[in-house]
């Protein structure tokens, strides 16, 4: 029989557009981009695909990752906003269900640390955030 995971009840996360999630925390800098990423961030920014990944990324390992020549994101805007908010790219668009953040030392320790939405507001199922979690590894096996 399987054990159910810490997180069987849910977890409650809301964003409170802090912007800590989008800027750099030490080896925490790299922003991955599928090639559907960079097709839709293109089309909002009115840009090639090339120019775009020419102003924007850099490609290590066959993974294409926005370059952070800052320590913040280069679409976080005034105001801790994002510029291309509805074409974000699918890790910041999951966060922070990811795999590595559903230990629960991790949740408790470094990502609550990082972020004051964790454990406020909105009840997040089980279901919800396994069904993230899948989503993720599909993708980053394509």
């Amino acid at each position: 029989m399987t054990s159910k995971p810490w997180y069987a009840n849910g977890l409650r996360f809301s964003c409170t557009r802090c912007g800590n999630c989008c800027r750099n925390h030490g080896g925490y800098d790299y922003v991955y981009l599928t090639p559907q990423d960079v097709s839709a961030i293109a089309l909002h920014l009115e840009m090639e695909e090339a120019a775009f990944l020419e102003a924007y990324c850099q490609s290590e390992d066959g993974w294409v990752t926005l370059r952070m020549d800052s320590p913040a994101c280069p679409f976080l805007e005034a105001g801790n906003t994002c510029a291309i908010y509805p074409v974000r790219p699918k890790q910041c668009a999951t966060w922070p269900f990811w795999k590595e953040n559903l230990r629960r030392a991790t949740w408790q320790g470094e990502v609550k640390a990082d972020c004051p939405g964790i454990d406020q507001g909105e009840l997040h199922s089980r279901e919800e955030i396994e069904r993230t979690v899948r989503e993720n590894e599909a993708w980053y096996a394509e």
